[in-house]
């Protein structure tokens, strides 16, 4: 794996182990050689992220649209930094520049994020690895809510185990890294669920 995608908040939350967990991934990233890619913030968690990455000697790759350069949001130091003209265009380059992805914690635009890295990932139109970097157990209420949707016949157990989940970071990349995409899993729909 060469660039990791990484969904986080554009705030840092009130407990200070989503900072930390943030900073610790950052230099695990510079340390392993692994290119960040994010959503190039310098507020929030986006920024500690990238900031740990590049105090280390790493290498942060920003895409943001032009409306949030214009609010003065965009991070100024970093390798490379891609402005596009949508939030559409700004998931479709992450998504293809990164060759895996995770989320830490955030809101809205976190969820919005992972939710369809994951769609594409059922759907096949990729196979790149995705995962949760779950701190201080911060998405446990998503996970039991994605249980949930397998339990109701939402989605098939068999695309629920494409999502990586570790409260550790080192854990969690360690998983990503040894990702093997299924090329057998079924199709997300077939005539007798209609």
């Amino acid at each position: 794996m060469r660039r990791l995608c990484v969904f986080c908040g554009s705030s840092v939350g009130h407990r200070p182990e989503y900072r930390s967990a943030a900073r610790q991934l950052g230099e695990l990233l510079a340390q392993r050689g692994i290119v960040l890619v994010f959503g190039a913030g310098h507020i929030g968690l986006m920024g500690v992220l990238a900031d740990a990455v590049l105090e280390r000697g790493g290498e942060a790759i920003g895409v943001i649209p032009q409306a949030l350069v214009d609010k003065e949001l965009a991070h100024r130091k970093l390798t490379a930094l891609h402005v596009v003209g949508t939030m559409h265009q700004r998931k479709a380059l992450m998504a293809d520049l990164a060759d895996g992805f995770v989320a830490l914690p955030g809101g809205f635009g976190t969820a919005d994020e992972l939710f369809e890295i994951l769609t594409w990932a059922q759907l096949g139109l990729h196979t790149k690895p995705v995962g949760l970097l779950n701190t201080a157990g911060f998405f446990d209420p998503l996970l039991a809510w994605v249980d949930h949707c397998v339990g109701e016949g939402f989605v098939r157990p068999e695309h629920r185990e494409l999502l990586r989940i570790s409260s550790n970071s080192d854990e969690l990349l360690e998983m990503l890294l040894r990702y093997k995409s299924s090329p057998a899993l079924p199709k997300w729909l077939d005539a007798s669920e209609r």
